[in-house]
């Protein structure tokens, strides 16, 4: 690409205002939720001038040390821990440790973990964690300790290898003209921020719209992976970011988020509701399955409301999960995603929340292994329900108060307290 970085320098604030892509490079974005949950903002873009006496507020995303907001605590702070299965957790941990056994900080507690039954005890994983790691609560940048626990799943869609009559819907894989920048290289302050889009003449500019892909004017063409049979669910994978795409043949595809077009996720259960189409308490991703299946006529105009648009890669066959940010299989019901600024990526983590749509207590060791474009902040986590559609359920449902505390190897390098 002959573009010099001098010329995108000088056009770096109208980048940033046009192409500041909401998913920053993560697998997943949200499950649909009613539409009453608060939207989670992106770190504000700075602008040259300021105000000349700004009013007090929290330090920028970009200022925050990273994990500054971990508390010290006690193991006796947990409440529950001790009855939480651990064991249950630890298939997920080895997983975890086959990529962090490769970094200094998590070495020793990860050799450890190898000399371990593959199915210890809960008294057995109790005693590991509580020799190798110190405990820490999660809080937020006002300094409250608890925050939303949203959920998230695996679909699970059937499709074909070639088109036909049943299976006309295509997944895409990355275009050859989607350009990506890392930001960090023109802005330190902007580390892990991207910009996509295409090259015209000598000009960065946005990347084609969701409507613009499906109106064929991005060269998509000859990038179909795989083709399925319902638009509404190819919507929620790529909601989602990564699935399961079964063949008639029974064969089981797993496809995972190779890149995004760079525009910001628009809710269109946010939208349904806002043109009277659907009340807020059924503006869910079932109900706007159902609304789509009552509307077919209305559906793409509906979907096009979301100008982001997802790609797809297909991943090795028989993982037992989706690949989540931490590049290793993630588990059902033992793995969340976080926002890796606050809480280091692997850790373990108790999470106290409660089951969706219910007050009964939903207390769990869990493993921070996946990120999520919508998941911002210290005391904020996405929980995997699994594939399938009991696990879409749940996830769809969960929309959750909760406190989390972060299990971290002794010898972890942390930002000292100022």
């Amino acid at each position: 690409m002959n573009m010099s970085f001098y010329s995108l320098r000088k056009q770096s604030w109208l980048l940033l205002a046009l192409l500041l892509a909401a998913c920053g490079g993560h697998r997943h974005v949200k499950v649909e939720q009613p539409c009453q949950c608060p939207e989670v903002a992106e770190p504000s873009v700075p602008v040259p001038e300021q105000p000349r006496q700004p009013p007090a507020a929290p330090p920028s995303a970009s200022k925050i040390p990273d994990y500054g907001f971990l508390k010290p605590a006690h193991w006796q702070d947990l409440a529950g821990f001790e009855q939480a299965q651990l064991g249950a957790a630890w298939p997920a941990w080895l997983l975890g440790c086959s990529t962090l056994k490769n970094r200094q900080p998590w070495q020793a507690a990860c050799e450890a973990a190898a000399h371990l039954p593959q199915r210890p005890a809960d008294s057995q994983v109790l005693a590991y964690f509580q020799q190798y790691f110190n405990v820490y609560q999660a809080a937020n940048q006002d300094g409250g300790d608890t925050g939303l626990v949203t959920g998230y799943y695996e679909p699970l869609l059937k499709g074909s290898r070639v088109k036909t009559a049943q299976y006309r819907y295509p997944l895409y894989g990355r275009p050859d003209d989607l350009i990506t920048v890392e930001l960090a290289s023109l802005f330190p302050e902007l580390a892990n921020k991207r910009v996509r889009g295409r090259v015209v003449g000598n000009k960065l500019v946005p990347y084609f719209t969701r409507a613009e892909i499906e109106n064929g004017m991005a060269p998509v063409a000859g990038r179909e992976l795989l083709w399925v049979n319902d638009p509404v669910e190819l919507f929620f994978l790529q909601v989602q970011g990564s699935g399961l795409v079964q063949l008639d043949n029974g064969e089981a595809v797993h496809v995972g988020y190779a890149d995004q077009n760079g525009m910001s996720y628009q809710s269109i259960g946010r939208t349904l509701v806002e043109r009277g189409e659907l009340t807020l308490d059924k503006a869910s991703m079932q109900g706007i399955k159902q609304w789509g299946r009552q509307n077919p006529a209305k559906l793409q105009e509906l979907l096009n409301t979301n100008p982001s648009y997802v790609f797809f890669r297909e991943l090795p066959p028989n993982l037992p999960g989706p690949l989540g940010a931490l590049g290793v299989p993630i588990l059902a019901e033992r793995v969340i995603a976080v926002d890796p600024k606050f809480i280091p990526l692997g850790a373990p983590v108790f999470l106290a929340t409660t089951y969706p749509n219910s007050s009964a207590p939903l207390n769990r060791l869990v493993l921070a292994q996946d990120t999520g474009g919508a998941i911002k902040g210290g005391v904020r986590a996405d929980f995997f329900w699994g594939a399938g559609d009991a696990a879409g359920q749940q996830a769809g449902a969960m929309k959750q108060e909760g406190r989390m505390w972060v299990l971290l190897p002794k010898n972890f390098p942390l930002p000292v307290a100022k």
